[in-house]
């Protein structure tokens, strides 16, 4: 890259072998701000690696990292985040399910000085197309109360499409260490720190091919943890820091290894 790139985008990913060069196209297409992309997985061994790595020899924009946190996408997101050049990261999946068109304006939101940015299937103009009834239904509740009940100021804190500033993150660190529920939890620590949070409506097209990785009954607890944390009173910077979330460890550690 000859310029530094304004946005990191992390896609956390699994076996995803072929299917990944659909969901790069389009975001190398759509993406305009000069940018990076860090696709993130578990063991040398995933099938997403190979398929990456030829297609970053002619998209020097694309870097493939293995992930040295522990398994699972909530390690992966947290690694590219640390690896992240830009000073506002988005987070999106592998599996095509975000509306890469929209990364742009996410950035510029963040750009403008919100800690959080949420592409929102749940507001007027957003739409969810597909995937399963039981995990729509509780992500729209949700999403919907915590707008209304703890004014996070999103109606979409569990979606994991988000643009974050990267300093709001290194910032307050990232305690998650099982799914995709760091959207939640970040969106909950903006609100308790008052820091802005504004969202845009967004399309969510279930995956096309191949199988969710999303695990509702082992990750439900994770999400509960992160609702109830955004209803608190207000904390200092210095107070969400002393709530010993381990992360700069972790973070020492994976760079030692």
């Amino acid at each position: 890259m000859t310029e530094r790139p304004r946005v990191s985008v992390v896609i956390p990913a699994y076996n995803e072998g072929d299917g990944i060069v659909n969901v790069l196209d389009r975001l190398f297409e759509s993406v305009r701000l000069p940018s990076e992309v860090l696709v993130v997985v578990d063991t040398d061994d995933d099938t997403t690696i190979p398929v990456t790595e030829e297609y970053a020899q002619k998209e020097p924009r694309l870097r493939c990292l293995v992930n040295t946190y522990g398994r699972g996408p909530a390690n992966a997101v947290r690694f590219g985040i640390d690896a992240a050049a830009a000073p506002v990261v988005v987070v999106t999946m592998a599996d095509g399910c975000d509306d890469a068109r929209q990364i742009d304006e996410l950035v510029r939101l963040v750009e403008r000085g919100v800690a959080v940015a949420a592409a929102s299937r749940y507001m007027p103009g957003g739409q969810q197309v597909g995937g399963p009834v039981l995990k729509s239904a509780m992500s729209r509740l949700a999403g919907r109360s915590l707008r209304t009940f703890a004014h996070v100021g999103t109606r979409d804190a569990t979606n994991s499409f988000k643009a974050y500033s990267t300093a709001f993150v290194r910032q307050v660190g990232i305690e998650s260490r099982d799914g995709f529920e760091i959207g939640i939890e970040l969106t909950a620590k903006a609100k308790r720190l008052r820091l802005p949070v504004a969202e845009i409506p967004t399309i969510w097209l279930d995956r096309q091919a191949g199988v969710s990785n999303f695990k509702i009954a082992k990750w439900v607890p994770s999400y509960l943890r992160w609702y109830r944390f955004a209803f608190g009173p207000r904390l200092t910077a210095d107070q969400m820091r002393g709530r010993g979330t381990g992360y700069q460890g972790d973070q020492q550690e994976g760079q030692e290894s």
